[in-house]
């Protein structure tokens, strides 16, 4: 009895950690698409990632370079020519996952640009199947197929939008998925969280640089700051996945981050009077149909 109040309790707090996380990456998208609106110049998608990253890069530095001292315990870092390389493929995926998302957050809806950022976990299963040679059911092969005929109508291709903002949003989850299938194999091998995520935000940052030295857009204070809370926003997402795993099983919790999808429509319509419309609507409720199979039936 003691243990299966101990396993609801812990299922709980997974829970409300992944919900957590799903309205942390909604507030960081609202935020990022309110620095174009809140005075000065629209901003470039890799400036605002530099911002996002920043912020990142402090959190995930604090929490890796503490960890050992604190714990007592040495952690695991990369080992040999394969680990490495499968660490900058994660960043480098990573790294166009968030420009083409923020990218397309200047140009489409909030929920539009989540539901399509929310496709990751389908290219995760196809890019592992590519890229690392897993094996997929057909079951999830449908739901692949399936959550792509969401991004579809989303994107709305008949309006004109095959190669507008909304595919590259679609590519921003394209981007997060292939990054995805390469931090599972470096999960797998027991390189410690932390490391990536601050390896991760590190690279990000250094390669924005270029692209930022080249095109700067001057700011108002307003915006650093609505930049800064997107990265603090972000980092909520971030460590709230990371501590939901840890509460539970990914197969218990993962499908709540499905929630962001809605989390996104909300904070769109409230802050900027975006009404999804009837196909958007049923892209939303088809990717997360899909997730709900991938999920539910393992």
């Amino acid at each position: 009895m003691e243990e299966s109040a101990q396993k609801s309790g812990a299922l709980g707090k997974g829970v409300l950690c992944i919900l957590l996380s799903a309205f942390g990456f909604s507030l960081m998208s609202m935020f990022v698409r309110l620095a174009d609106v809140c005075g000065g110049e629209q901003l470039p998608a890799v400036q605002k990632a530099l911002f996002r990253n920043f912020v990142a890069a402090v959190i995930a530095g604090w929490a890796f370079f503490r960890r050992p001292t604190s714990a007592g315990r040495n952690v695991r870092l990369l080992q040999g020519a394969k680990e490495w390389g499968d660490i900058l493929c994660r960043c480098v995926f990573g790294t166009v996952g968030i420009v083409a998302n923020f990218y397309a957050l200047s140009f489409i809806s909030v929920g539009d640009s989540m539901a399509l950022n929310k496709t990751a976990p389908f290219f995760t299963l196809l890019m592992s199947w590519i890229l690392l040679g897993q094996r997929m059911s057909l079951r999830q092969i449908l739901c692949v197929a399936g959550a792509f005929i969401g991004a579809l109508a989303v994107i709305k291709p008949g309006a004109g939008m095959f190669t507008g903002p909304a595919l590259v949003g679609l590519a921003g989850g394209f981007g997060a998925g292939a990054a995805y299938a390469f931090l599972h194999k470096l999960g797998k091998a027991g390189i410690d969280s932390a490391f990536i995520i601050f390896f991760f935000s590190v690279f990000s940052c250094v390669a924005c640089v270029p692209f930022i030295v080249c095109g700067f857009v001057s700011m108002t204070w307003l915006q650093a700051g609505v930049l800064l809370a997107a990265g603090a926003s972000a980092a909520l997402g971030q460590f709230g996945i990371t501590w939901g795993y840890r509460f539970a099983e990914p197969r218990q919790v993962a499908v709540y981050d499905y929630t962001g999808i809605i989390f996104a429509a909300l904070l769109g319509f409230l802050a900027f009077g975006q009404i999804p419309d009837l196909f958007s609507i049923a892209g939303f409720a088809v990717i997360i149909g899909m997730g709900l199979v991938l999920h539910f039936r393992r």
